[in-house]
């Protein structure tokens, strides 16, 4: 077993022996193929037989990742919290990088392999993930520039000051810039209007985002889309987060990953999950009036109520069931053995207002 502590600069690797867990070797190397590939050399240097297990640093660890995945290594991510006792109990007192990694591997051994998510390729879904996560950038952006320009807006004249949600709306944009063009041009008129270009740019941008979102999940998995309640982002969202429901090898497991397991009681919730799990299988009880579900959710839901359920409980019980419904539909055998190796943390994004119905 080879525990890799990733940095920014330098990638340090300990090789433990999986039967006694004693430390082997260890290497350092610069982070950068030149490095990955020395690394590799030293690898196959101790055996014929190897499992890498990385500390999940996403931005820091997603090239050496790809790069040992693309020459047949197996690699599995080991989430960072799992060192902590990991280090609390090596016989090696102190901190440093090789005893770092040494304890990324104990961690894995003692968790198991089986147990870990696996990191594998698949360009596709990748690309999906990188998309929404520079369309949430872009988003968040906008909504600070929408906030300073309502609040020049509400200086200059409160009567200018358009409905909440509708600077969102180029018509709306093009409208304002227009009155604040016949207006002298003070210094906050003149920023004002610098603001109402970049919010319409911006939209453009996030427009032609979510029409390539929608070209490459009809692509990857047109059969969500079929799904009422479930649109372009919910589906891209699930296709990235979830990276490849075919590596898990039940919908058990991505229920375990998307913290949605029916594992222990309504007082006493599941662990939270070493990954974020995708917002899409989440439904907070704040998610909005039940009247709001789809009506094959608001069934479910109502059954399980007449059964003897509380209501967390019946939520429960829909999310494994919403779980168990895209791993379905997701975990196809031209899927399973290309999946994604995430190179960007995790965002958490809030569920949707209405939850895809996903009832048979």
């Amino acid at each position: 077993m080879i525990g890799a502590d990733p940095h920014k600069r330098g990638h340090t690797a300990a090789a433990v022996d999986c039967a006694t867990g004693e430390l082997r070797s260890s290497e350092t190397v610069p982070a950068r193929d030149s490095g990955h590939a020395a690394l590799l050399d030293w690898a196959r240097a101790l055996g014929r037989e190897r499992v890498w297990a990385i500390e999940d640093c996403r931005h820091v660890s997603g090239g050496l990742e790809r790069f040992l995945v693309e020459r047949g290594e197996r690699v599995v991510r080991v989430p960072p919290k799992l060192m902590a006792g990991a280090r609390r109990a090596g016989r090696e007192p102190g901190k440093s990088d090789p005893i770092d990694a040494a304890a990324v591997a104990r961690a894995a051994l003692r968790e198991g392999i089986e147990t870990l998510p696996e990191a594998f390729l698949d360009e596709r879904s990748l690309a999906i993930k990188l998309l929404l996560d520079h369309r949430e950038d872009l988003v968040a952006e906008s909504t600070r520039a929408q906030n300073r320009l309502r609040w020049h807006l509400h200086d200059i004249d409160p009567e200018l000051a358009p409905p909440d949600r509708s600077l969102r709306h180029l018509q709306v944009l093009r409208s304002l810039g227009a009155r604040l063009a016949r207006r002298e041009q003070s210094m906050r008129v003149r920023l004002a209007r610098e603001l109402v270009r970049r919010c319409a740019a911006l939209r453009r941008d996030i427009d032609a985002l979510e029409r390539e979102l929608r070209g490459r999940v009809r692509e990857q998995a047109p059969e969500l889309l079929e799904l009422p309640g479930c649109g372009t982002l919910t589906a891209a969202k699930l296709i990235a987060e979830i990276a490849g429901a075919g590596r898990f090898q039940s919908d058990a497991r991505l229920a375990r990953h998307a913290a949605a397991s029916l594992l222990g009681s309504a007082a006493a919730p599941p662990p939270r999950p070493a990954r974020q799990p995708p917002a899409e299988l989440h439904l907070p009880p704040n998610c909005g009036h039940p009247s709001s579900h789809p009506p094959g959710s608001r069934a479910f839901l109502a059954r399980k109520h007449s059964e003897g359920k509380s209501n967390r409980e019946a939520l429960r019980s829909l999310k494994r069931h919403l779980v168990r419904r895209v791993h379905r539909l997701l975990a196809r055998p031209a899927t399973t053995t290309t999946l994604s190796v995430s190179s960007s943390p995790t965002r958490v994004v809030a569920a949707p207002a209405v939850m895809p119905c996903l009832m048979p």
